[in-house]
């Protein structure tokens, strides 16, 4: 595109000399020819913030559980080693919902984390978890230790929103992050390091998911 306008400002000078016109015109022809080409080589490129969005959101993996299910779509086995895990989260309008028991409104659904100790998950574990209560989407620290378990509500969050989330080893204990709020959780597994498997999305509970629901994850690293 650029070099088509640039050949047609040319060849418009060339017939401007061409035909006697004033040395004044021809001037300005020239001078409008600078500009363009000043402006067509320093315009900002449009498309540059969606590209990046765009970016973001193919870096992230949607999770789907359907109606009916309590496990999500895409959840193959992967062990897992570390000192934790930082992830960002997005839920939409899917995460709204209601139980057909009231009572089930307050269970609190899985989102990522990991078990732990070399022991099933319900045994040792570390998970975020989720629910939709008191018309707030909110998130929680939620773990096993030697069979029992114990959650805590860390706060609550924006649909649609990036939320960032980390799990961490601290000294006997699990450091819970959402965004800019802590959350600190026993520990008593004795592994020096998560030693387990990946635990993924989950509805439930007691009752399955009552419509589909998408959450999106990007992990971030694992430490």
């Amino acid at each position: 595109m650029f070099s088509v306008r640039a050949s047609k400002f040319i060849s418009a000078i060339i017939l401007a000399t061409s035909s006697n016109l004033s040395m004044k015109n021809i001037l300005r022809g020239i001078t409008a020819l600078l500009l363009f080409i000043f402006s067509a080589c320093h315009k900002p490129s449009a498309s540059l913030a969606d590209e990046t969005v765009a970016a973001t959101i193919s870096a992230s993996r949607l999770f789907i559980i359907p109606k009916g299910e309590h496990s999500a779509t895409d959840n193959p086995y992967k062990p897992v080693e570390t000192r934790g895990i930082v992830f960002s989260v997005r839920f939409d309008s899917s995460a709204i919902y209601q139980t057909t028991d009231p009572q089930n409104q307050y269970d609190i659904n899985k989102l990522w984390g990991f078990a732990d100790n070399g022991a099933h998950h319900h045994r040792f574990s570390a998970r975020i978890g989720w629910r939709w209560s008191d018309g707030a989407l909110r998130l929680f620290g939620y773990t096993y230790n030697n069979g029992i378990r114990e959650t805590a509500e860390i706060g609550p969050v924006a649909i649609g929103a990036e939320v960032a989330c980390a799990i961490s080893l601290v000294e006997n204990g699990y450091l819970f992050k959402v965004n800019d709020k802590q959350l600190l959780m026993p520990r008593l597994s004795t592994t020096p390091v998560v030693k387990g498997y990946q635990l993924y999305p989950y509805f439930g509970g007691d009752e399955p998911a009552p419509h589909e629901v998408r959450i999106w994850i990007k992990e971030v690293s694992k430490d």
